[in-house]
């Protein structure tokens, strides 16, 4: 139940990012969908692999609140939120490079 609390909040600060910078905002925001659950699987894999090295197979209960499930929320909301400053230092630095079209038409005769 707390991931999918996680997930609409993904959704919806990308989809804010998005409309910022004149984007498609469901795209982004299944883009953060698709970031939140690959950091998920990628903890939980990792996890497993230690799990499976170490030999200390616990008794987690993997659908509620363990201490496994929290630090891979941290860990998945970390990857969430370290992806949306890239995308948005990539943002800003395009919309430094558009050319603004009143400043080009400065000077231009206007054809009647």
């Amino acid at each position: 139940m707390m991931s999918i609390f996680i997930l609409i909040g993904a959704y919806r600060y990308y989809a804010g990012l998005a409309e910022r910078f004149g984007k498609i905002k469901w795209q982004f925001g299944l883009l953060a969908i698709a970031i939140y659950l690959g950091f998920q699987i990628a903890f939980l894999i990792v996890y497993g692999m230690y799990e499976a090295f170490t030999g200390s197979a616990n008794d987690n209960n993997y659908t509620g609140f363990s201490l496994i499930n929290i630090i891979s929320w941290f860990f998945a909301i970390g990857g969430v939120y370290a992806v949306y400053h890239l995308l948005e230092r990539k943002f800003k630095r395009e919309s430094i490079k558009k050319p603004i079209w009143e400043i080009e038409e400065i000077g231009t005769k206007e054809k009647v």
